[in-house]
């Protein structure tokens, strides 16, 4: 017996332990020399890179590095830093994003850093071309869907419920009958009438807890998933759906806009929309969409087709500008023309048109209101996406970058995220 509590106890002591593990000894660093990595066209920008090992510069460090325009560096090398630093120079002729990486190799291991300068990024503009018919067609697929019934289903979920929420599993169809969103459903216990948040998801698939925080504050608060299956089942069937079936989803019917994977899926967003009009306690007033990545795009798709979203807020949006690249210039996730220029895909370009975050924002109006953040540092979502965007909604907006993050949140963003929502909602002043 003792021996059994002694072994438990080591067991308890190694898992307390594990659970402390953060970072790294060795830390990659460039920082350019002006405080909010902006520059003018022309003007050379300094970087200083570091290498640090608890603390201290790194003696005698192997490392690579590439420079230039984001996503198309012209410098490349390899070096020693006798001192663990090294100093750069970069700069742009014309509007866009300076980015410097850092690989350093230490013992076998390889640490990154980076830096995107901003140049101009207020007069970036996108490369993508707006079809003639894009609200036509989107408009028409919408009142097409409308013809299918809801046909709405709710399921509670105990275990999930606290004692100021109420919190479902819940579907309804989508663009033609048997075509479902599901989604967590959360909802104040409190009897009364709620302003109303749509969480739109990044890329992938898996399972979703909802928002049960928000909903806490004293809002309706709707999560969906995006793919047509139920969205509480255990992690392994996500995966095993992502790496079968759904694989390269995004690439689903890329030269037909009419059977494109994200057809249904902004369909959905919207069908959300009114599923919480009718089947939920929604005061008619505030009406918001949120979602980083994917989600950023999605966020833009169904500000942009209903009106009746009041308060928008994208996070480092993917799927923005997807022919950028045809000119050299960095381009959004999933960079479907990046890597052959296009070639031999002029059916797939012109129907990226219709499924381009870009032409999404521009059909937002100045009655709703957008708050934009996103990285410098972001190697998936490139900020010459973000700031094109941005640069494009001619409606009332808020732009909050976080020069450091990559494709990734900061606490204090993250922060700053909810409390605008919550002010969107009249939750906070």
């Amino acid at each position: 017996m003792k021996r059994l509590l002694s072994i438990l106890l080591c067991v308890m002591a190694f898992a307390s332990l594990s659970a402390q593990i953060r970072g790294n000894s060795i830390v990659v660093t460039v920082e350019p020399d002006h405080q909010d990595w902006h520059y003018k066209t022309g003007e050379k920008a300094q970087f200083v890179v570091e290498v640090r090992k608890s603390g201290t510069l790194l003696n005698n460090v192997s490392i690579d590095y590439a420079a230039g325009p984001e996503m198309y560096q012209d410098v490349k090398k390899s070096m020693t830093l006798k001192d663990g630093t090294l100093k750069l120079t970069g700069t742009m002729k014309v509007p866009g994003f300076y980015r410097v990486d850092v690989t350093a190799h230490v013992d076998g291991k390889d640490y990154k850093g980076a830096c995107g300068a901003a140049f101009d990024p207020e007069q970036l503009q996108p490369s993508t071309v707006m079809p003639k018919d894009f609200s036509d067609f989107w408009q028409n697929a919408i009142k097409e869907a409308r013809k299918t019934e809801l046909d709405p289903t709710k399921r509670l979920l105990p275990e999930r419920c606290t004692k100021d929420v109420n919190v479902y599993e819940v579907s309804f169809q989508n663009m033609l009958p048997g075509y479902r969103t599901y989604g967590i459903l959360c909802v104040p216990v409190k009897e009364g009438k709620y302003p109303a948040l749509l969480r739109v998801p990044g890329a992938g698939v898996r399972p979703y807890g909802g928002d049960i925080w928000t909903a806490a504050q004293g809002a309706i608060t709707l999560e969906i998933g995006i793919h047509g299956i139920p969205v509480t089942m255990e992690q392994k069937v996500y995966d095993d759906i992502f790496h079968g079936a759904l694989n390269w989803y995004w690439e689903f019917y890329m030269d037909d806009r009419d059977k494109h994977y994200y057809k249904r899926v902004v369909l959905g967003c919207i069908r959300a929309l009114d599923y919480i009009e009718e089947y939920t306690p929604w005061n008619g007033k505030e009406m918001g969409v949120t979602g980083s990545s994917q989600g950023g795009f999605l966020t833009l798709a169904t500000a942009g087709l209903d009106k009746r979203i009041t308060y928008y807020a994208p996070v480092h949006a993917a799927l923005c500008d997807h022919t950028n690249s045809l000119r050299g210039i960095a381009c959004g996730w999933p960079h479907y023309f990046y890597y052959n220029k296009g070639k031999g895909q002029e059916k797939q370009i012109e129907v990226s048109r219709y499924y381009d975050g870009i032409n999404f924002a521009r059909l937002i109006t100045d009655k709703q209101q957008g708050w934009f953040s996103f990285g410098y540092n972001d190697d998936v979502v490139p900020p010459t996406t973000a700031w094109e965007t941005y640069n494009t909604v001619t409606g009332p907006k808020e732009i909050v970058p976080y020069q450091a993050t990559w494709h990734f949140w900061h606490q204090e963003q993250w922060d700053e995220w909810e409390n605008w929502l919550l002010k969107q909602m009249g939750l906070k002043k």
